[in-house]
């Protein structure tokens, strides 16, 4: 098993380029089984949940063929509808193999899914959408069993907005007869990306990116040609990195507009940050100012940025509240960060951060995805060495994250333990 070592103190300075999404490019790959022919995507993340994707897909029958960020998908040889426990307990996102298979083959065996323990995030608005499209589900030894004559539009009322949940519904409404609304839909970029992908594949999506979605069925979908966009989440990883260090990064290859809310929270703590078409410029400030932070659904701050905003909190001068309101669990990484010595108070969930002048170096232990990069954030500010183990959660939704970090001229090496 891998860890990473970090000497902690060096400003970061230059230039890095932003990788494709993890969380728009899990679903573009599932949504290869819609379609009869050869589907090619570009600008993939080199990640273990991009390689889990393709092991899954395979096993429904898919040929797949990927040369570095290249990746070639055909499902015209679809020809399974199970996806085993030991596939999917991976990677939650796995569930996104539901509703292309259930569109497509009228019928899906999927285990319930695995991944980050950051909370509960139950699939059932998935279920309930499905049935009211007009599959029959049944929840059977861990396994979510759907069948269908025939999928048929509907009005679908989300009671909580869900990404996964309005991507799953979203795929398959597309070959469903008839026109399906999704309202309360999630807003996140991702869900625009999908929609620009089925779109081109044939279907007639309106609304992506609103709280109303509006899918008119089509009878079949085409293989198309597909560039995932930038990866928001790892964008504002570096611009936290940057106010954190002192340091002075340029982002290139990013949407800018997909992280107005990191950006602002960000220039609240007297961050500079300017932003010139897809490039957004960090210069980090000697004085971090304390800030005051709420989670929430997208247009607001992303959950998936709130660990590696409390790493930056913690040597703020002065105190800041962090409201979690997304996931329940998501605090797990604060009793690392006081391994670190961080000064962080937990009330349900809710964490007040009082910062520190310096954080030290310690043996840290990564609990989930986004714990994993505020742990490393912690490392390259801290003064001597922090390991960070289990890094596994990293490579999961960061593409060679230490070593572009090496490339900005910090002290960090993975190494086998």
């Amino acid at each position: 098993m891998d860890k990473i070592i970090i000497k902690g103190g060096q400003p970061l300075k230059g230039e890095v380029k932003i990788s494709g999404a993890k969380n728009a490019a899990l679903p573009i790959l599932f949504s290869s089984l819609l379609t009869d022919g050869l589907n090619e995507y570009t600008n993939v993340p080199v990640l273990q949940d991009i390689e889990s994707t393709k092991t899954l897909l395979t096993s429904l029958g898919a040929k797949i063929q990927s040369e570095k960020n290249r990746v070639q998908i055909d499902a015209k040889g679809l020809n399974n509808y199970e996806a085993s426990y030991d596939l999917v307990r991976k990677m939650r996102a796995s569930i996104l193999v539901l509703g292309p298979l259930v569109a497509r083959l009228k019928k899906a065996k999927v285990s319930l899914p695995g991944g980050c323990a950051i909370g509960a995030r139950p699939i059932n608005l998935h279920l309930k959408g499905l049935a009211k499209l007009g599959a029959r589900i049944e929840l059977k030894d861990g396994f979510v069993e759907a069948s269908t004559r025939g999928l048929k539009g509907a009005i679908i009322d989300f009671d909580l907005k869900t990404v996964t949940g309005t991507e799953n519904l979203m795929m398959a409404a597309s070959l469903a007869k008839g026109i399906t609304i999704l309202n309360n839909a999630a807003q996140e970029p991702e869900i625009i990306a999908l929609a620009d992908v089925l779109n081109k594949m044939g279907a007639q999506i309106t609304g992506a990116g609103t709280h109303k979605i509006r899918i008119e069925g089509v009878p079949c979908l085409n293989p198309t040609l597909v560039k995932i966009i930038p990866d928001r989440i790892e964008a504002g990883t570096f611009i936290a990195a940057a106010a954190l260090t002192r340091g002075n990064i340029l982002i290139k290859n990013c949407e800018p507009d997909h992280l107005t809310a990191v950006i602002e929270k960000l220039k609240q703590t007297g961050t500079k940050i300017i932003v010139k078409d897809k490039t957004i410029l960090v210069q980090g400030s000697e004085h971090i100012g304390s800030v005051d932070l709420k989670t929430m659904p997208y247009p607001g701050f992303p959950t998936d940025m709130q660990a590696q905003f409390m790493t930056l909190m913690t040597i703020a001068n002065g105190v800041s509240m962090i409201t979690e309101t997304i996931f329940e669990n998501r605090f797990i990484h604060v009793s690392e960060l006081r391994r670190l010595g961080a000064d962080i108070t937990i009330s349900g969930n809710n964490a007040m951060v009082k910062g520190v002048k310096n954080l030290s170096g310690a043996p840290v232990m990564a609990t989930d995805l986004r714990a994993s990069a505020s742990l490393v954030l912690a490392g390259l500010v801290a003064g001597g060495i922090t390991e960070v183990r289990r890094i596994y959660h990293l490579d999961r939704g960061y593409d060679r994250l230490e070593a572009k970090f090496a490339r900005l001229g910090a002290d960090i090496k993975r190494v086998r333990e």
